[in-house]
């Protein structure tokens, strides 16, 4: 159950610094973003969503919008969620926003996952994405694998 002192709203810029901190508690054995990248994701006009707790941010999740309608595309980026924030929902609430945004595009939504995050993988797999293929060796320098998955474009 998340707590009820999350609150989900817009990624700002100045949230670039502390996203970059977690995507390195996050992923050590890859190569996490840094503070940059999520700054030029929000420049080119990228959907993002922070999960914050009071002024603590929990966790973030962006979409980007791949091709325009009428037959829209959009591809997941990122989700994540602090250690400190994980099984209480957050990642649900923030994957949530993400495919509202794209609903009102009527936009497929595509995005890769790592062949052993069970977690991520049911999670999307209960909001009705479906596998499309492997990637290997798609995490750098891990090497790890990742699915490609796909949710069909929904109304609105």
């Amino acid at each position: 159950m998340t707590s009820p002192t999350i609150t989900v709203g817009p990624l700002y810029r100045q949230d670039a610094e502390a996203c970059a901190q977690l995507e390195k508690l996050l992923f050590p054995g890859d190569d996490p973003w840094s503070a940059r990248m999520f700054r030029d994701e929000l420049a080119v006009g990228h959907f993002y969503l922070a999960a914050r707790d009071g002024t603590r941010l929990a966790g973030y999740g962006g979409l980007a919008l791949i091709a325009g309608p009428p037959h829209a595309e959009t591809e997941i980026h990122t989700i994540g969620v602090h250690p400190d924030y994980q099984r209480q929902g957050i990642g649900r609430r923030l994957l949530a926003g993400l495919l509202a945004r794209a609903d009102e595009l009527s936009a497929v939504v595509f995005l890769e996952v790592r062949t052993d995050n069970e977690p991520a993988l049911a999670l999307y797999e209960d909001t009705g994405f479906e596998r499309l293929g492997l990637r290997r060796n798609y995490y750098r320098p891990s090497g790890a694998d990742a699915f490609t998955m796909r949710r069909p474009a929904r109304q609105p």
